[in-house]
């Protein structure tokens, strides 16, 4: 009997999994300087300051500001204003405004994100199977509203409820967010729900502390794909790969080997 015959809902997260970034963080920085006549930043200095300006605000402002109730586009100007101080570029405020609203505008659209070619018919075939879906995400709610639909997954043809940590004051790893996402499911029992992530410590740890099914993609090959097979995982390169597994009859012998 595979794994598939005894699960009632699969969570699925989003970056990595379903769709990734398309081209450099550089390449939407430098459109937003060029619209306003400036020269192109430095691409790796921005790459390297965004890294500290997101990470500093995502401890000091977690969930996008949650708890402190920052808008959203307040928590993301606050954050691509520091991104480009610490790459050597203050700009003025009526400069920057204009820069940041190219910025805000490109990253609440489909335009720099590409969907993998096997998400839609993964989660449609899921659905068709009777299985609940839940788009799981460390993201904030233009993921939900506008990003994903954009993308062409939407809510009722592709998934049937979505954690989004923006929207929900918690954020993977956090057991909470997954315990969450039972509860939206309708309380279904965590032994059968199937957690689907690409970060072990995001997304397979934190699913399998709480007592779900949990499987890794390696859709880019990461070194660290081999530690996690050690450790006992199932690593797929993609879920046409998840598809099949799940509906072997090896699905239940290897998930036997993680719980």
């Amino acid at each position: 009997m595979s794994l598939l015959s005894k699960l009632r809902c699969v969570t699925v997260d989003v970056t990595g999994t379903l769709m990734a970034y398309k081209g450099e963080l550089g390449d939407y920085y430098c459109m937003a300087a060029k619209s306003v006549g400036l020269p192109c930043p430095d691409y790796k200095r921005m790459h390297e300051a965004f890294k500290f300006a997101y990470k500093e605000m995502a401890t000091n402002y977690p969930c996008f500001g949650f708890d402190a109730k920052m808008p959203n586009v307040v928590w993301w100007k606050t954050c691509v204003r520091d991104s480009f101080v610490r790459a050597g570029y203050d700009y003025d405020e009526e400069t920057f405004d204009k820069i940041f609203k190219r910025i805000y505008s490109s990253f609440g659209s489909s335009a720099p994100y590409i969907l993998f070619p096997d998400s839609q018919p993964f989660l449609r075939w899921l659905r068709g199977k009777g299985i609940k879906v839940g788009i799981v995400s460390n993201a904030e709610y233009r993921y939900r509203d506008v990003i994903l639909p954009a993308l062409g997954i939407n809510e009722g043809s592709e998934w049937d409820f979505g954690v989004f940590s923006g929207l929900e004051g918690v954020e993977k790893p956090d057991p909470k967010f997954f315990e969450i996402a039972l509860e939206r499911a309708g309380n279904i029992r965590p032994e059968e729900v199937l957690h689907i992530g690409d970060s072990i410590r995001k997304d397979y740890e934190p699913a399998k502390s709480i007592g779900m099914h949990a499987i890794l993609l390696d859709r880019f090959k990461t070194p660290d794909a081999a530690e996690w097979r050690k450790s006992g995982g199932v690593v797929l390169p993609d879920l046409v790969a998840a598809q099949e597994w799940l509906s072997s009859e090896k699905s239940t012998l290897k998930e036997s080997i993680l719980c």
